[in-house]
């Protein structure tokens, strides 16, 4: 997808989709993370820390259980 920017009294903005904003669950009220390696733009929403604390803690479980049997498998 190619996109222009807009611009936004003195400043430039970007209009993001509603498909893609319905994709990543942004809302109005998601803080967004913007970051760059200096070639790139990178935006991210930001989640609830613990929410992604809960989601290691489930991962970090499913690897200690299933972790030999999934690394076999991507043999």
């Amino acid at each position: 997808m190619i996109k222009t920017l807009t611009k936004h009294g003195n400043s430039l903005a970007l209009v993001i989709d509603k498909p893609v904003l319905e994709l990543l669950r942004i809302t109005p009220d998601t803080p967004i993370e913007i970051s760059t390696d200096g070639r790139k733009l990178v935006l991210s929403p930001v989640r609830d820390a613990r929410r992604q604390a809960k989601f290691r803690e489930a991962l970090e479980d499913t690897n200690r259980k299933f972790g030999r049997a999934l690394k076999k498998l991507a043999e």
